[in-house]
Protein backbone atom coordinates (compact mmCIF):
# COMPACT_ATOMS: atom_id res chain seq x y z
CA UNK A 1 0.00 0.00 0.00
CA UNK A 2 1.19 3.42 -0.93
CA UNK A 3 1.91 5.83 1.87
CA UNK A 4 -0.66 8.35 1.58
CA UNK A 5 -0.22 12.05 0.59
CA UNK A 6 -3.16 12.99 2.34
CA UNK A 7 -4.66 11.71 5.40
CA UNK A 8 -7.65 13.02 6.57
CA UNK A 9 -9.07 12.34 10.33
CA UNK A 10 -12.78 12.64 9.89
CA UNK A 11 -14.92 11.60 6.76
CA UNK A 12 -17.83 14.09 7.12
CA UNK A 13 -19.87 16.22 4.61
CA UNK A 14 -16.82 18.52 4.19
CA UNK A 15 -13.69 16.06 4.27
CA UNK A 16 -16.16 14.09 1.47
CA UNK A 17 -16.66 17.56 -0.67
CA UNK A 18 -12.49 18.16 -0.54
CA UNK A 19 -11.79 14.39 -1.31
CA UNK A 20 -14.23 14.35 -4.24
CA UNK A 21 -12.39 17.43 -5.81
CA UNK A 22 -9.41 16.32 -5.09
CA UNK A 23 -10.37 13.09 -6.94
CA UNK A 24 -11.71 15.55 -9.93
CA UNK A 25 -8.64 16.98 -10.00
CA UNK A 26 -6.35 14.10 -11.15
CA UNK A 27 -5.13 12.45 -7.35
CA UNK A 28 -4.94 8.93 -7.05
CA UNK A 29 -7.19 6.83 -4.87
CA UNK A 30 -4.03 5.26 -3.22
CA UNK A 31 -3.21 8.60 -2.42
CA UNK A 32 -5.79 9.36 -0.32
CA UNK A 33 -6.47 7.78 3.44
CA UNK A 34 -9.77 8.62 5.81
CA UNK A 35 -9.97 7.98 9.14
CA UNK A 36 -13.76 7.47 9.72
CA UNK A 37 -15.45 5.35 12.84
CA UNK A 38 -18.62 5.62 11.25
CA UNK A 39 -18.70 1.88 9.28
CA UNK A 40 -21.84 3.32 6.57
CA UNK A 41 -20.06 6.51 6.04
CA UNK A 42 -16.40 4.65 5.42
CA UNK A 43 -18.92 2.31 3.36
CA UNK A 44 -20.12 5.65 1.26
CA UNK A 45 -16.29 6.65 0.39
CA UNK A 46 -15.09 3.46 -0.48
CA UNK A 47 -18.02 3.09 -2.88
CA UNK A 48 -18.09 7.02 -4.23
CA UNK A 49 -14.19 7.54 -4.34
CA UNK A 50 -12.71 4.14 -4.10
CA UNK A 51 -10.52 5.49 -1.57
CA UNK A 52 -8.76 3.32 1.95
CA UNK A 53 -11.43 4.19 4.72
CA UNK A 54 -10.33 3.02 8.10
CA UNK A 55 -11.96 2.85 11.60
CA UNK A 56 -9.20 3.76 13.43
CA UNK A 57 -5.34 5.55 12.29
CA UNK A 58 -2.06 3.51 11.93
CA UNK A 59 1.53 3.67 11.15
CA UNK A 60 0.92 4.01 7.67
CA UNK A 61 -0.53 7.80 8.55
CA UNK A 62 3.04 8.85 10.18
CA UNK A 63 3.83 8.86 6.64
CA UNK A 64 1.26 11.71 5.74
CA UNK A 65 2.72 14.46 3.69
CA UNK A 66 -0.75 16.16 4.87
CA UNK A 67 -3.28 15.71 7.54
CA UNK A 68 -6.22 17.31 7.17
CA UNK A 69 -8.67 17.41 11.02
CA UNK A 70 -11.91 16.93 10.02
CA UNK A 71 -13.52 16.01 13.12
CA UNK A 72 -16.13 17.82 15.22
CA UNK A 73 -14.01 20.04 17.33
CA UNK A 74 -14.87 18.19 20.51
CA UNK A 75 -13.85 14.91 19.55
CA UNK A 76 -10.36 16.54 18.08
CA UNK A 77 -8.42 15.74 21.77
CA UNK A 78 -9.39 11.95 21.59
CA UNK A 79 -8.40 11.94 17.86
CA UNK A 80 -5.20 13.45 18.34
CA UNK A 81 -4.49 11.30 21.30
CA UNK A 82 -5.05 8.35 18.95
CA UNK A 83 -2.98 9.32 16.29
CA UNK A 84 -0.20 9.75 18.35
CA UNK A 85 -0.50 6.74 19.85
CA UNK A 86 -0.67 5.10 16.45
CA UNK A 87 1.15 7.00 14.39
CA UNK A 88 3.52 9.27 16.34
CA UNK A 89 1.23 12.62 15.25
CA UNK A 90 2.86 12.98 12.37
CA UNK A 91 4.63 15.53 13.49
CA UNK A 92 6.28 15.86 9.72
CA UNK A 93 3.15 16.88 7.86
CA UNK A 94 1.16 19.94 7.46
CA UNK A 95 -1.65 20.01 9.75
CA UNK A 96 -4.47 21.28 7.85
CA UNK A 97 -7.64 21.85 10.00
CA UNK A 98 -10.80 22.75 8.82
CA UNK A 99 -12.91 22.13 12.30
CA UNK A 100 -13.94 25.47 13.82
CA UNK A 101 -12.88 27.05 16.81
CA UNK A 102 -9.94 24.45 17.44
CA UNK A 103 -6.65 27.15 17.55
CA UNK A 104 -3.15 26.49 16.11
CA UNK A 105 -1.71 26.38 19.31
CA UNK A 106 -4.05 23.30 20.69
CA UNK A 107 -3.23 21.63 17.22
CA UNK A 108 0.35 21.95 17.43
CA UNK A 109 0.38 20.82 21.50
CA UNK A 110 -2.37 17.85 20.93
CA UNK A 111 -1.17 16.17 17.68
CA UNK A 112 2.56 17.46 18.15
CA UNK A 113 2.58 19.10 14.56
CA UNK A 114 4.79 21.92 14.47
CA UNK A 115 3.36 23.41 10.87
CA UNK A 116 -0.41 24.25 11.14
CA UNK A 117 -2.73 25.74 8.66
CA UNK A 118 -6.52 26.92 10.11
CA UNK A 119 -9.16 26.93 7.32
CA UNK A 120 -12.88 28.09 7.92
CA UNK A 121 -14.89 27.05 5.11
CA UNK A 122 -18.68 27.37 4.27
CA UNK A 123 -21.48 24.95 3.21
CA UNK A 124 -21.54 25.64 -0.20
CA UNK A 125 -18.10 23.72 -0.47
CA UNK A 126 -20.07 20.83 -1.09
CA UNK A 127 -20.73 21.63 -4.49
CA UNK A 128 -17.29 23.52 -5.24
CA UNK A 129 -18.89 27.38 -4.64
CA UNK A 130 -17.84 27.86 -1.17
CA UNK A 131 -15.52 30.53 0.39
CA UNK A 132 -12.71 29.64 3.24
CA UNK A 133 -10.87 31.80 4.96
CA UNK A 134 -7.10 30.76 5.86
CA UNK A 135 -4.30 31.26 8.50
CA UNK A 136 -0.65 29.54 8.67
CA UNK A 137 0.87 29.65 12.22
CA UNK A 138 4.30 31.43 11.94
CA UNK A 139 6.05 27.28 11.17
CA UNK A 140 4.50 27.43 7.87
CA UNK A 141 6.13 28.81 4.24
CA UNK A 142 5.08 29.96 1.08
CA UNK A 143 5.12 26.06 0.28
CA UNK A 144 2.86 25.15 3.01
CA UNK A 145 0.29 27.56 1.73
CA UNK A 146 0.64 26.29 -1.71
CA UNK A 147 -0.07 22.41 -0.41
CA UNK A 148 -3.03 24.43 1.68
CA UNK A 149 -4.62 25.70 -1.46
CA UNK A 150 -3.58 22.38 -3.16
CA UNK A 151 -6.08 20.44 -0.64
CA UNK A 152 -8.93 23.18 -0.19
CA UNK A 153 -8.91 24.78 -4.24
CA UNK A 154 -11.21 22.72 -5.46
CA UNK A 155 -14.03 23.56 -2.85
CA UNK A 156 -14.49 27.36 -4.05
CA UNK A 157 -12.08 30.38 -3.17
CA UNK A 158 -9.67 30.93 -0.18
CA UNK A 159 -8.79 34.09 1.50
CA UNK A 160 -6.28 34.31 3.53
CA UNK A 161 -6.32 36.68 6.85
CA UNK A 162 -3.02 37.44 8.54
CA UNK A 163 -4.06 36.85 12.28
CA UNK A 164 -5.89 33.62 13.58
CA UNK A 165 -8.08 36.23 15.31
CA UNK A 166 -9.47 37.16 12.12
CA UNK A 167 -10.68 33.47 11.68
CA UNK A 168 -13.43 34.58 14.55
CA UNK A 169 -14.80 37.33 11.91
CA UNK A 170 -14.52 35.06 9.21
CA UNK A 171 -16.76 32.62 10.91
CA UNK A 172 -19.41 35.24 11.06
CA UNK A 173 -19.06 36.40 7.98
CA UNK A 174 -18.83 33.70 5.66
CA UNK A 175 -18.56 30.37 7.88
CA UNK A 176 -22.61 31.19 9.49
CA UNK A 177 -23.02 33.42 5.83
CA UNK A 178 -25.35 30.53 4.39
CA UNK A 179 -27.37 30.67 7.25
CA UNK A 180 -28.15 34.25 6.60
CA UNK A 181 -28.73 33.57 2.82
CA UNK A 182 -31.46 31.01 3.73
CA UNK A 183 -32.85 33.26 6.63
CA UNK A 184 -33.37 35.72 3.89
CA UNK A 185 -35.01 33.07 0.64
CA UNK A 186 -37.03 32.44 3.46
CA UNK A 187 -38.26 35.65 4.09
CA UNK A 188 -38.39 36.50 0.63
CA UNK A 189 -40.72 33.52 -0.67
CA UNK A 190 -42.92 33.80 2.52
CA UNK A 191 -43.67 37.25 1.86
CA UNK A 192 -44.38 36.44 -1.87
CA UNK A 193 -47.01 33.93 -0.58
CA UNK A 194 -48.66 36.51 1.88
CA UNK A 195 -48.81 38.88 -1.22
CA UNK A 196 -50.81 35.91 -3.29
CA UNK A 197 -48.41 33.99 -5.27
CA UNK A 198 -48.22 30.06 -5.28
CA UNK A 199 -45.56 28.89 -2.65
CA UNK A 200 -43.55 27.08 -5.77
CA UNK A 201 -43.35 30.25 -7.34
CA UNK A 202 -42.68 32.52 -4.63
CA UNK A 203 -39.41 29.77 -4.10
CA UNK A 204 -38.67 29.64 -7.44
CA UNK A 205 -38.86 33.60 -7.94
CA UNK A 206 -36.42 34.06 -4.37
CA UNK A 207 -33.99 31.67 -5.69
CA UNK A 208 -33.50 33.02 -8.91
CA UNK A 209 -33.79 36.21 -7.58
CA UNK A 210 -30.71 35.86 -4.84
CA UNK A 211 -28.58 33.61 -7.10
CA UNK A 212 -28.66 35.71 -9.87
CA UNK A 213 -28.36 38.89 -8.12
CA UNK A 214 -25.28 37.06 -6.42
CA UNK A 215 -23.80 36.34 -10.02
CA UNK A 216 -24.22 39.67 -11.21
CA UNK A 217 -22.11 41.17 -8.26
CA UNK A 218 -19.60 38.80 -8.66
CA UNK A 219 -19.28 39.77 -12.62
CA UNK A 220 -19.87 43.17 -12.20
CA UNK A 221 -17.12 46.11 -12.19
CA UNK A 222 -19.37 48.43 -10.09
CA UNK A 223 -19.91 48.00 -5.94
CA UNK A 224 -23.35 46.46 -4.62
CA UNK A 225 -23.91 49.83 -3.31
CA UNK A 226 -23.79 50.94 -7.38
CA UNK A 227 -25.70 48.27 -8.16
CA UNK A 228 -28.65 48.58 -5.47
CA UNK A 229 -28.34 52.22 -7.12
CA UNK A 230 -28.70 51.41 -10.53
CA UNK A 231 -31.87 49.22 -9.98
CA UNK A 232 -33.46 51.73 -7.53
CA UNK A 233 -35.57 54.70 -9.27
CA UNK A 234 -36.48 57.79 -7.19
CA UNK A 235 -39.54 57.15 -6.06
CA UNK A 236 -40.46 53.99 -7.38
CA UNK A 237 -41.13 50.60 -6.18
CA UNK A 238 -37.50 49.29 -5.29
CA UNK A 239 -37.14 52.74 -3.70
CA UNK A 240 -40.41 51.91 -1.40
CA UNK A 241 -38.74 49.11 -0.56
CA UNK A 242 -35.37 50.11 0.36
CA UNK A 243 -36.89 52.92 2.54
CA UNK A 244 -38.41 50.59 4.48
CA UNK A 245 -35.63 48.51 5.38
CA UNK A 246 -33.47 51.54 6.14
CA UNK A 247 -36.34 52.78 8.84
CA UNK A 248 -36.13 48.87 10.30
CA UNK A 249 -31.80 49.33 10.08
CA UNK A 250 -31.43 46.17 8.67
CA UNK A 251 -27.77 46.58 8.01
CA UNK A 252 -27.44 47.42 11.73
CA UNK A 253 -29.25 44.42 12.30
CA UNK A 254 -26.91 42.35 10.14
CA UNK A 255 -24.24 44.53 11.79
CA UNK A 256 -24.91 42.94 15.57
CA UNK A 257 -25.66 39.87 14.59
CA UNK A 258 -21.70 39.37 12.85
CA UNK A 259 -20.79 40.78 16.08
CA UNK A 260 -22.82 38.27 17.98
CA UNK A 261 -21.30 35.30 15.97
CA UNK A 262 -17.94 37.13 16.30
CA UNK A 263 -17.89 36.69 19.86
CA UNK A 264 -19.46 33.59 20.11
CA UNK A 265 -16.81 31.87 17.90
CA UNK A 266 -14.07 33.57 20.07
CA UNK A 267 -15.68 31.98 23.01
CA UNK A 268 -16.11 28.06 21.83
CA UNK A 269 -12.55 28.63 20.89
CA UNK A 270 -11.95 29.60 24.67
CA UNK A 271 -13.79 26.28 25.84
CA UNK A 272 -12.29 24.32 23.62
CA UNK A 273 -8.75 25.61 24.38
CA UNK A 274 -9.49 24.84 28.52
CA UNK A 275 -11.16 21.25 27.16
CA UNK A 276 -7.99 20.73 25.38
CA UNK A 277 -5.72 21.67 28.59
CA UNK A 278 -4.80 25.08 27.25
Amino acid sequence: MKDPDIAFIGGGNMATAIIGGLRKAGLGADQLRVVEPMAAQRERLRQQYDVLAQEAPDGDLARAAVVVWAVKPQHFAAAARALREQAGGAGGALHLSIMAGVRCASIARLSGATRVVRAMPNTPALIGRGVAGLYANPACGQAERERAERVLGATGSLVWVDQEAALDAVTALSGSGPAYVFYLLEALAAAGVRLGLPEATARQLALGTVGGAAALAEASPFSPAQLREQVTSKGGTTAAALQVLGERDVAGAFDAALQAAARRAAELADELERDCGG
